[in-house]
């Protein structure tokens, strides 16, 4: 397994951006150092996205094992029509902070199938030693050697659930797997609290019969609340520019909203195309590098910033599809934030179709729940798929074939039904990009 480097500009110590009480009291000075900080918000930005492409290439590592990826694939053909598709692959940003290092590995071995890939993130409020025992944990399970698919960020970021600094982990963790896979369909980040409710093998089975353009993305034009609460505010996020925990920094002004673009909201939480993600990462259009800019200091920077992007840009406002694929439980009114998830959700979220479901609590008994009834998941194991030729319920998983072949069970049946719903009555058509 191999550790990733993130190579990042230098950031200035605490000392050096320290706002004096007498500067905030001056409007207009406060302004000017608001704008200074969005104009080297930007910038950091824009060395964090090319530094994936300009970096040198990481040092050669082992090669997978061949009985998970033979070289001759004779069980598929493209042009016999009732053999099934391959199999696509998922890339997994899996994050988490102090004390969720546990919380990670469980998360990876519900997710694990040989052929996705996973990048996996403790912040900086997480220890140094925390994350190095993520990644000597990861290093100790025999699969992910075998399979070589799955990474530890070492160099952390701060992640601050409000603000830009989030936006910045998901772009700049997208782009390292850019450069670690070239093969992968779909981005989904997940966080400590997200747990899944199908099989790895029915997700890929239902994925391999749809578009691979498709974008799973809950979004709206109603902002409502959100105006003055999430979009007019201007905020300093400090998780971009100090190597230490600090306050977030709110300046007296609001600004207005934009008429250049349509703002479009929604959860933080979607599954992306690869070729959507190309496009934000790569900046070969110059609508994600402006709206970049604009979010850089907002306090709703990464649920408004992809949904923005795909409802005004021509090449991807057909590829929306408004669900993504969560079961989230809200309040009635609804809070910024879902509440967590309890027994009594049970029936309702698997029945629900949905393939993941947020938040769930620390060592929540619903967990086993759902690794016993939905996953069949064994303590400590990973989730067994077609690949395991184990016996069952005994290391399934400790004996492995081609990872190609796929044994989707009842949850595929599931999210097949949500997903046929979904387009058999038009939702993921006629509330596509609508401004309200």
């Amino acid at each position: 397994m191999q550790t990733p480097h993130q190579t990042t500009p230098h950031l200035p110590s605490s000392s050096s951006f320290k706002l004096s009480t007498a500067t905030l009291k001056d409007p207009k000075t406060t302004l000017s150092v608001v704008l200074a900080t969005s104009l080297f918000s930007l910038l950091f930005f824009l060395a964090l996205f090319s530094s994936p492409l300009t970096s040198p290439s990481p040092p050669p590592r082992p090669k997978p094992d061949p009985f998970l990826f033979p070289t001759s694939q004779t069980h598929f053909d493209a042009n016999n029509p009732s053999d099934p598709p391959r199999p696509p692959s998922i890339a997994y940003l899996i994050s988490g902070s102090s004390g969720d290092s546990a919380r990670i590995i469980r998360l990876l071995s519900a997710t694990y199938h040989p052929r996705n890939r996973y990048l996996l993130h403790l912040d900086r409020f997480a220890s140094r030693a925390e994350r190095d025992r993520l990644a000597i944990n990861v290093q100790s399970v025999p699969i992910f050697k075998a399979a070589q698919n799955v990474d530890v960020i070492g160099k952390a970021d701060f992640v601050y659930p409000k603000g830009s600094s989030s936006l910045s982990f998901t772009l700049h963790g997208a782009s390292m797997l850019l450069r670690l896979a070239p093969s992968w369909d779909w981005f989904i980040s997940l966080n400590a609290g997200d747990y899944p409710l199908v099989t790895q093998d029915d997700l890929l089975h239902i994925l391999s019969y749809l578009p691979k353009s498709l974008n799973f993305v809950s979004h709206s034009s109603y902002i409502g609340w959100r105006e003055s609460k999430k979009l007019k505010p201007i905020i300093v996020d400090p998780g971009l520019y100090l190597s230490e925990r600090s306050s977030m920094f709110y300046a007296s002004q609001k600004r207005e909203l934009p008429n250049a673009y349509r703002l479009f909201t929604g959860s933080s939480f979607s599954i992306y195309s690869r070729n959507f993600i190309e496009f934000c990462i790569l900046g070969t259009d110059n609508l994600p590098r402006t709206l970049l800019m604009y979010f850089s200091n907002t306090p709703s920077a990464l649920s408004s910033y992809f949904p923005t992007i795909l409802c005004n840009s021509r090449q991807f406002n057909k590829t929306i599809v408004n669900h993504n694929l969560q079961y989230a439980n809200f309040d009635i009114p609804p809070k910024e934030e879902p509440r967590r998830v309890i027994s009594d959700d049970f029936d309702p979220m698997i029945q629900s179709g949905a393939a993941f479901a947020s938040k769930f609590k620390l060592n929540d008994p619903l967990l086993d729940r759902i690794d016993q009834e939905i996953l069949s998941r064994a303590r400590g194991d990973v989730v067994p798929g077609g690949w395991c030729l184990g016996e069952p319920r005994n290391s399934t998983c400790s004996v492995w074939g081609d990872a190609d072949v796929l044994r989707p069970g009842p949850g595929a049946k599931r999210l097949e039904k949500l997903i046929v719903e979904l387009f058999s009555n038009g939702t993921s058509t006629s509330n596509r990009c609508i401004f309200e």
